[in-house]
Protein backbone atom coordinates (compact mmCIF):
# COMPACT_ATOMS: atom_id res chain seq x y z
CA UNK A 1 0.00 0.00 0.00
CA UNK A 2 2.66 2.69 1.25
CA UNK A 3 4.38 1.08 -2.30
CA UNK A 4 1.02 2.43 -4.26
CA UNK A 5 1.38 5.68 -2.90
CA UNK A 6 4.93 6.26 -3.83
CA UNK A 7 4.53 5.42 -7.18
CA UNK A 8 1.57 7.85 -7.28
CA UNK A 9 3.80 10.59 -6.06
CA UNK A 10 6.63 10.55 -8.25
CA UNK A 11 4.16 9.73 -11.15
CA UNK A 12 2.45 13.00 -10.20
CA UNK A 13 5.85 15.28 -9.69
CA UNK A 14 7.29 13.31 -13.21
CA UNK A 15 3.34 14.71 -14.66
CA UNK A 16 4.29 18.19 -13.24
CA UNK A 17 7.47 18.01 -14.40
CA UNK A 18 6.94 17.53 -18.14
CA UNK A 19 4.54 19.76 -18.07
CA UNK A 20 6.29 22.86 -16.87
CA UNK A 21 9.28 22.00 -19.25
CA UNK A 22 7.35 23.16 -22.16
CA UNK A 23 6.35 26.33 -20.51
CA UNK A 24 9.41 27.04 -19.32
CA UNK A 25 11.00 26.50 -22.57
CA UNK A 26 8.74 29.40 -24.43
CA UNK A 27 8.99 31.80 -21.16
CA UNK A 28 13.12 31.27 -21.72
CA UNK A 29 12.42 31.97 -25.58
CA UNK A 30 9.99 34.72 -25.32
CA UNK A 31 12.94 36.35 -22.75
CA UNK A 32 15.58 35.26 -24.88
CA UNK A 33 14.05 36.45 -28.47
CA UNK A 34 12.60 39.88 -26.63
CA UNK A 35 16.16 41.06 -25.00
CA UNK A 36 17.46 40.10 -28.73
CA UNK A 37 15.30 42.45 -30.20
CA UNK A 38 16.07 45.01 -28.01
CA UNK A 39 19.81 44.24 -28.44
CA UNK A 40 19.57 44.25 -32.06
CA UNK A 41 17.34 47.80 -32.04
CA UNK A 42 20.12 48.91 -29.93
CA UNK A 43 22.86 48.00 -32.25
CA UNK A 44 20.63 49.68 -35.31
CA UNK A 45 20.54 52.76 -33.12
CA UNK A 46 24.46 52.56 -32.86
CA UNK A 47 25.17 52.15 -35.95
CA UNK A 48 23.40 55.27 -36.98
CA UNK A 49 25.08 57.35 -34.92
CA UNK A 50 28.59 55.77 -35.96
CA UNK A 51 27.55 56.81 -39.30
CA UNK A 52 26.24 60.25 -38.25
CA UNK A 53 29.61 60.99 -37.33
CA UNK A 54 31.12 59.86 -39.99
CA UNK A 55 29.04 62.22 -42.29
CA UNK A 56 27.00 59.20 -43.75
CA UNK A 57 23.71 60.50 -44.01
CA UNK A 58 21.99 57.94 -46.19
CA UNK A 59 23.64 54.99 -44.29
CA UNK A 60 22.70 56.80 -40.97
CA UNK A 61 18.79 57.16 -42.19
CA UNK A 62 18.69 53.90 -43.77
CA UNK A 63 19.36 52.59 -39.96
CA UNK A 64 17.00 54.25 -38.26
CA UNK A 65 14.13 53.99 -40.85
CA UNK A 66 14.91 49.91 -40.05
CA UNK A 67 14.03 50.09 -36.62
CA UNK A 68 10.98 51.00 -36.89
CA UNK A 69 10.83 48.25 -39.55
CA UNK A 70 12.26 45.81 -37.91
CA UNK A 71 11.48 46.30 -34.19
CA UNK A 72 8.21 47.49 -33.85
CA UNK A 73 7.97 46.78 -30.25
CA UNK A 74 11.62 48.94 -29.25
CA UNK A 75 10.10 51.51 -28.60
CA UNK A 76 12.35 53.39 -26.82
CA UNK A 77 14.94 52.71 -29.48
CA UNK A 78 11.99 54.25 -32.26
CA UNK A 79 12.20 57.24 -30.31
CA UNK A 80 15.57 57.80 -29.70
CA UNK A 81 15.91 57.15 -33.50
CA UNK A 82 13.62 59.78 -34.47
CA UNK A 83 15.77 62.18 -32.47
CA UNK A 84 18.68 61.11 -33.70
CA UNK A 85 17.09 61.42 -37.28
CA UNK A 86 16.27 65.42 -36.65
CA UNK A 87 20.09 65.77 -35.68
CA UNK A 88 20.99 63.88 -39.12
CA UNK A 89 18.90 66.61 -40.53
CA UNK A 90 20.30 69.28 -39.38
CA UNK A 91 23.81 67.91 -40.44
CA UNK A 92 22.75 67.14 -43.77
CA UNK A 93 21.67 70.88 -44.15
CA UNK A 94 24.27 72.49 -42.57
CA UNK A 95 26.96 70.29 -45.22
CA UNK A 96 24.40 71.45 -47.53
CA UNK A 97 24.83 75.25 -47.19
CA UNK A 98 28.31 74.69 -46.86
CA UNK A 99 28.61 73.11 -50.38
CA UNK A 100 26.57 76.06 -51.75
CA UNK A 101 28.38 78.73 -49.98
CA UNK A 102 32.23 76.86 -52.09
CA UNK A 103 30.34 76.37 -55.13
CA UNK A 104 28.80 79.81 -55.10
CA UNK A 105 31.87 81.51 -54.62
CA UNK A 106 33.34 79.72 -57.58
CA UNK A 107 30.42 80.53 -59.72
CA UNK A 108 30.54 84.06 -58.77
CA UNK A 109 33.92 84.69 -59.59
CA UNK A 110 33.56 83.18 -62.83
CA UNK A 111 30.66 85.08 -63.51
CA UNK A 112 32.80 88.33 -62.67
CA UNK A 113 34.49 87.57 -65.67
CA UNK A 114 32.78 86.13 -68.22
CA UNK A 115 30.02 89.46 -67.82
CA UNK A 116 33.10 91.05 -69.22
CA UNK A 117 31.99 89.94 -72.55
CA UNK A 118 28.04 91.09 -72.06
CA UNK A 119 26.87 94.33 -72.11
CA UNK A 120 23.65 95.17 -69.70
CA UNK A 121 20.36 96.37 -71.44
CA UNK A 122 17.82 97.04 -69.29
CA UNK A 123 15.42 100.08 -68.72
CA UNK A 124 14.93 100.99 -65.59
CA UNK A 125 11.15 101.91 -66.20
CA UNK A 126 9.95 99.54 -68.44
CA UNK A 127 11.75 96.62 -67.33
CA UNK A 128 12.27 94.79 -63.92
CA UNK A 129 14.83 92.31 -65.54
CA UNK A 130 17.28 93.08 -68.03
CA UNK A 131 19.04 91.33 -70.36
CA UNK A 132 23.22 90.46 -71.35
CA UNK A 133 23.99 90.67 -74.52
CA UNK A 134 27.03 89.02 -76.12
CA UNK A 135 29.74 92.83 -77.16
CA UNK A 136 30.84 90.41 -80.08
CA UNK A 137 27.96 90.38 -81.84
CA UNK A 138 25.44 93.32 -80.81
CA UNK A 139 21.47 93.37 -81.03
CA UNK A 140 21.85 96.71 -82.70
CA UNK A 141 24.05 95.68 -85.59
CA UNK A 142 22.16 92.13 -86.13
CA UNK A 143 20.41 93.71 -89.05
CA UNK A 144 23.17 93.66 -91.12
CA UNK A 145 23.30 90.37 -91.76
CA UNK A 146 21.02 87.30 -91.98
CA UNK A 147 21.51 85.41 -88.95
CA UNK A 148 21.28 84.16 -85.42
CA UNK A 149 21.19 86.65 -82.45
CA UNK A 150 21.24 85.84 -78.85
CA UNK A 151 20.30 87.25 -75.19
CA UNK A 152 20.18 85.74 -71.49
CA UNK A 153 18.31 87.72 -69.06
CA UNK A 154 19.51 88.65 -65.23
CA UNK A 155 17.51 85.22 -63.96
CA UNK A 156 19.77 83.02 -66.57
CA UNK A 157 16.46 82.42 -69.25
CA UNK A 158 18.31 82.52 -72.91
CA UNK A 159 16.64 83.31 -76.21
CA UNK A 160 17.73 83.00 -79.93
CA UNK A 161 16.43 85.13 -82.50
CA UNK A 162 16.48 84.61 -86.14
CA UNK A 163 16.89 87.73 -88.23
CA UNK A 164 16.11 87.34 -92.02
CA UNK A 165 15.93 90.16 -94.76
CA UNK A 166 14.65 90.61 -97.97
CA UNK A 167 11.52 88.26 -99.25
CA UNK A 168 8.42 87.30 -97.56
CA UNK A 169 9.27 83.72 -96.10
CA UNK A 170 7.77 84.51 -93.35
CA UNK A 171 9.39 81.37 -91.18
CA UNK A 172 8.57 80.31 -87.88
CA UNK A 173 11.16 77.44 -87.54
CA UNK A 174 15.05 76.94 -87.93
CA UNK A 175 17.18 74.23 -88.12
CA UNK A 176 21.40 74.00 -87.70
CA UNK A 177 23.67 71.32 -88.87
CA UNK A 178 27.22 70.43 -89.46
CA UNK A 179 28.50 68.73 -92.86
CA UNK A 180 28.41 65.13 -90.89
CA UNK A 181 24.87 65.59 -91.31
CA UNK A 182 24.09 65.99 -87.32
CA UNK A 183 21.63 68.63 -86.82
CA UNK A 184 19.02 69.91 -84.47
CA UNK A 185 15.95 71.92 -84.91
CA UNK A 186 13.78 74.00 -83.23
CA UNK A 187 9.75 73.64 -82.71
CA UNK A 188 7.64 76.12 -84.70
CA UNK A 189 6.91 79.76 -82.98
CA UNK A 190 3.29 80.62 -83.60
CA UNK A 191 3.09 83.31 -80.87
CA UNK A 192 2.34 86.78 -82.58
CA UNK A 193 4.23 88.75 -79.40
CA UNK A 194 7.37 86.82 -79.95
CA UNK A 195 7.48 87.04 -83.89
CA UNK A 196 8.61 90.53 -85.74
CA UNK A 197 7.78 91.28 -89.13
CA UNK A 198 8.09 94.73 -90.54
CA UNK A 199 9.35 96.99 -93.24
CA UNK A 200 11.69 99.78 -93.83
CA UNK A 201 12.63 102.00 -96.72
CA UNK A 202 15.41 99.35 -97.62
CA UNK A 203 14.20 96.30 -96.86
CA UNK A 204 11.72 93.92 -95.39
CA UNK A 205 12.56 91.64 -91.82
CA UNK A 206 11.37 88.94 -90.09
CA UNK A 207 12.56 88.50 -86.54
CA UNK A 208 11.47 85.01 -84.86
CA UNK A 209 12.50 84.17 -80.78
CA UNK A 210 13.21 80.63 -79.90
CA UNK A 211 13.21 80.19 -75.71
CA UNK A 212 12.57 77.76 -73.50
CA UNK A 213 11.24 74.75 -75.23
CA UNK A 214 11.30 76.26 -78.41
CA UNK A 215 14.69 76.21 -78.46
CA UNK A 216 14.55 72.49 -78.42
CA UNK A 217 18.46 72.29 -78.36
CA UNK A 218 19.72 74.56 -80.95
CA UNK A 219 21.64 76.62 -78.40
CA UNK A 220 23.37 73.43 -77.51
CA UNK A 221 24.36 72.43 -80.49
CA UNK A 222 25.57 75.38 -81.55
CA UNK A 223 27.93 75.88 -78.58
CA UNK A 224 29.03 72.03 -79.36
CA UNK A 225 30.07 72.52 -82.69
CA UNK A 226 30.96 76.22 -82.85
CA UNK A 227 34.67 75.78 -83.84
CA UNK A 228 33.23 73.40 -87.40
CA UNK A 229 31.13 75.15 -89.77
CA UNK A 230 27.43 75.26 -89.81
CA UNK A 231 24.33 75.75 -91.86
CA UNK A 232 21.53 77.59 -90.77
CA UNK A 233 18.02 76.91 -92.57
CA UNK A 234 15.11 79.41 -92.61
CA UNK A 235 12.03 77.13 -92.28
CA UNK A 236 8.43 79.41 -93.67
CA UNK A 237 6.41 78.77 -96.54
CA UNK A 238 9.81 77.72 -98.07
CA UNK A 239 13.23 77.34 -96.91
CA UNK A 240 16.60 79.47 -97.42
CA UNK A 241 19.55 78.28 -95.82
CA UNK A 242 23.34 80.13 -94.99
CA UNK A 243 26.32 79.43 -93.18
CA UNK A 244 26.27 80.73 -89.91
CA UNK A 245 28.63 83.61 -89.30
CA UNK A 246 31.55 83.31 -87.06
CA UNK A 247 30.54 86.21 -84.71
CA UNK A 248 26.53 84.65 -84.47
CA UNK A 249 28.60 81.18 -83.44
CA UNK A 250 30.57 82.73 -81.20
CA UNK A 251 28.00 84.97 -79.37
CA UNK A 252 25.70 81.99 -78.76
CA UNK A 253 28.35 79.93 -77.48
CA UNK A 254 29.08 82.72 -74.96
CA UNK A 255 24.77 83.14 -74.24
CA UNK A 256 24.64 79.54 -73.64
CA UNK A 257 27.92 79.21 -71.32
CA UNK A 258 26.23 82.58 -69.20
CA UNK A 259 22.57 80.96 -69.32
CA UNK A 260 24.02 77.34 -68.16
CA UNK A 261 25.85 79.58 -65.22
CA UNK A 262 23.37 81.71 -64.13
CA UNK A 263 21.02 78.78 -63.71
CA UNK A 264 23.27 76.91 -61.67
CA UNK A 265 23.74 79.93 -59.79
CA UNK A 266 19.78 80.20 -59.24
CA UNK A 267 19.73 76.48 -58.20
CA UNK A 268 22.11 76.63 -55.75
CA UNK A 269 20.86 80.04 -53.96
CA UNK A 270 17.30 78.09 -53.89
CA UNK A 271 19.11 74.95 -52.32
CA UNK A 272 21.18 77.14 -49.34
CA UNK A 273 17.64 78.64 -48.71
CA UNK A 274 16.11 75.49 -48.64
CA UNK A 275 18.06 74.17 -46.33
CA UNK A 276 18.35 77.58 -44.30
CA UNK A 277 14.47 77.32 -43.93
CA UNK A 278 14.67 73.60 -42.47
CA UNK A 279 17.52 74.25 -40.60
CA UNK A 280 15.18 77.13 -38.61
CA UNK A 281 12.32 74.65 -38.38
CA UNK A 282 14.56 71.92 -36.69
CA UNK A 283 15.60 74.29 -34.78
CA UNK A 284 12.31 75.98 -33.66
CA UNK A 285 11.37 71.90 -33.04
CA UNK A 286 13.89 71.83 -30.76
CA UNK A 287 13.15 74.84 -28.70
CA UNK A 288 9.62 73.42 -28.46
Amino acid sequence: MRKAKSNKLLFRQLTNYYFTLPLLFVFATFFISCSGKNRNAKTYLSEAESALNEGNYSLAKLKIDSIKALFPTSFDEINKGFDLMQQVRMAENQRNIVYCDSMLEVNNQFLTEILKDFTLVKDPEYQEIGDYVPKTYPLNTSFRQNGLRSAVNEKGQMYIESVLSGGSLRHNRIKVATKDGSFAESLSVTTDGLNYRFSTLDATYEIVRFSGNDDNGVAKFIYTFKDEPITLSFIGSRTTTLTLPENAKKAIAQSFELSTLLLDIEKLNYEKGRSEALINYLESRKKN
